[in-house]
């Protein structure tokens, strides 16, 4: 277990430093959401009235509800930026270097979400805080609920992008895959209308955006942002976590995987 520990202090440590010292990523992190919610919200908060819909208790203005979503979207955006550094890594010779090592290969991809993970909760707080200074803040209890739900979240979303990063072979192919699987995750879920709305224009669309992943991580944010439980989010998450990491391992398996392919 020491090797274990050592290993997991040494990559969770690489992810920190690597994120401190791009410090244009925290900013990027941090104006995305930050424009949704000051700029995209003022023009859509009379088109997108939200009545009263678990878990609030009241009726709510459109920049209350898309807290959790866009909450979603920082963790959405981390991972998959976690997973191009793995591309780039794969093409400067780090990551060989990485999987060679004796430890079982599930712990070192265990160890890349859980640094991947922490940035992302950290950039998550970091937004909070700034809405908070705009006078959205949820209940003060909503800040303790919401941290397990973001380590799920977090896992989910990091094992997504493992599962992308083992099947990209170069650097400049990533773009491309990020806004074919970014995009309409984010924008085919709950982040900013809720499925209700959503089911009024299209059965079809709704049935999509109920079938997301990315809408029930946004639900168990958006339920632990008000200190309240939901179970179905939480098993859809967990279970999409699952056949993610399955397929980052499937896609890291050196029979099958990185030295499995040429090029």
């Amino acid at each position: 277990m020491t090797g274990h520990l050592t290993a997991l202090r040494a990559i969770i440590l690489r992810e920190a430093l690597r994120f401190v010292h791009q410090r244009e990523r925290f900013v990027a992190a941090l104006v995305r959401p930050l424009v949704w919610l000051l700029v995209f919200a003022a023009g859509f908060r009379a088109a997108l009235g939200v009545s009263i819909i678990p878990p609030y208790q009241t009726y709510i203005t459109y920049e209350t509800y898309i807290v959790p979503g866009l909450c979603g979207m920082i963790m959405l955006f981390n991972g998959m930026q976690s997973s191009l550094s793995l591309v780039y890594d794969r093409e400067t010779g780090s990551m060989k270097l990485l999987l060679t090592s004796p430890l079982p290969r599930w712990w070192l991809l265990f160890s890349k979400l859980v640094g991947s993970t922490a940035i992302s909760i950290l950039q998550v707080y970091a937004f909070l805080a700034i809405a908070g200074a705009f006078g959205i803040t949820p209940p003060w209890k909503g800040y303790l609920t919401l941290f397990p739900a973001l380590v799920v979240v977090g896992l989910m979303l990091g094992a997504l992008g493992l599962v992308l990063s083992s099947f990209i072979k170069q650097l400049e192919n990533f773009a491309g895959v990020m806004n074919f699987v970014i995009f309409p995750m984010f924008f085919l879920s709950s982040a900013l209308y809720p499925l209700w709305k959503m089911a009024e224009s299209s059965e079809l669309l709704y049935t999509i955006c109920a079938l997301n992943p990315f809408t029930h991580a946004v639900e168990l944010l958006r339920f632990a942002l008000y200190g309240q439980f939901n179970a179905a989010a939480l098993g859809w998450t967990l279970l999409a976590t699952v056949v993610f990491t399955c397929g980052a391992i499937y896609g890291y398996d050196p029979a099958r995987g990185l030295k499995g392919r040429k090029g």
